[in-house]
């Protein structure tokens, strides 16, 4: 695919070794976060947004539905977290390379579509109240 909007941060294996292989599009009905992992893709537009965070599908179920936000908004929210993280992913001095592994291809100039952005903004939400991360612009 030539472009990817990928988001499998490989520090985050750490916390979730062995579930990398499982994808999972709504949240595990026993309650276990241990195969928490969401894919979304579409060929046509080549663009894969993959995220492998326990915990994050049941997270997500309690935040504002689909919708609640414009895309607009979200797109805004999005380009400038990916901003922001991409310039921690550069400072290891400064920031964990077990949270910051690795840059997010995120281009401004592609339609990603509603899920797509809904789904990232709502794991930069989730990252930044899961490991006290704050975020120029975010919730916290």
């Amino acid at each position: 695919m030539k472009n990817f909007l990928l988001i499998a941060v490989l520090s985050f294996v750490i916390h979730s070794c062995g579930t990398g292989n499982t994808s999972i599009t709504s949240s595990p009905s026993d309650g276990s976060t241990k195969n928490d992992t969401v894919r979304i893709a579409n060929d046509s537009l080549e663009y894969e947004i993959i995220i492998v965070e326990p915990g994050f599908q049941s997270w997500l179920i309690s935040q504002p539905q689909r919708g609640f936000y414009g895309q607009a908004k979200l797109e805004g929210k999005n380009r400038q977290f990916v901003a922001e993280y991409n310039s921690r992913v550069l400072q290891p001095n400064l920031y964990s390379r077990n949270l910051y592994g690795e840059q997010i291809n995120y281009d401004p100039t592609i339609d990603y579509g509603y899920e797509v952005n809904y789904l990232l903004y709502n794991y930069f939400v989730y990252f930044q109240e899961k490991y006290n991360q704050k975020f120029i612009g975010g919730r916290n």
